[in-house]
């Protein structure tokens, strides 16, 4: 991995982190939903290809996150997140008018982007990891004394406060600094 990679999602991390201070939010399950909105930033569920978990686009000025109706709870916060990061870092490639019959061009949270090889979706996805999952509150639910990230159970108590998948959760423990 290239340190320009690691940059930027160092960067995409310090953003998410500064949302979650900027808006007092101190505690978990992050209000992933309430937050997006607060942002004046529309949500739309919508049953989509089981491929596709989501989209991020602006139309006529108006911020629009997608979900796939049909995912999990846990996995909609998760692309939630990552969309937001989305219109939080890029903003200029997710702008342009959007004709759902017609087809469109947007990011999407799919098969490419859990390949960790596009930099705006590694960038993303690690906003929204920090988003969901951030370090602060880690170091405040998990005492690393006495943590085994092998041991389901913790994995699967420790998810659910933080109400993402037991993956997502382990994706952020082996990413953590």
């Amino acid at each position: 991995m290239t340190s320009t990679a690691t940059s930027s999602r160092i960067k995409a991390r310090k953003d998410a982190l500064e949302l979650l201070l900027e808006l007092g939010v101190q505690s978990a399950p992050i209000p992933i939903e309430k937050i997006i909105k607060s942002l004046g930033i529309v949500i739309q569920f919508a049953p989509f290809d089981a491929e596709i978990s989501g989209m991020a686009y602006i139309k006529d000025g108006k911020a629009i996150i997608g979900v796939n109706a049909l995912h999990h709870p846990n996995r909609q916060r998760f692309t939630m997140a990552h969309e937001l990061g989305h219109h939080r870092l890029h903003a200029d490639e997710i702008s342009g008018s959007v004709h759902i019959d017609k087809g469109f061009t947007v990011l999407m949270r799919d098969t490419l982007a859990a390949q960790g090889t596009n930099k705006i979706e590694m960038e993303a996805n690690a906003f929204a990891s920090e988003l969901l999952i951030p370090k602060f509150l880690i170091n405040k639910y998990i005492d690393f004394e006495n943590f085994d990230i092998d041991d389901e159970k913790q994995m699967m108590a420790h998810a659910k406060k933080f109400k993402v998948s037991v993956s997502a959760l382990q994706n952020r423990l082996n990413a953590f600094d």
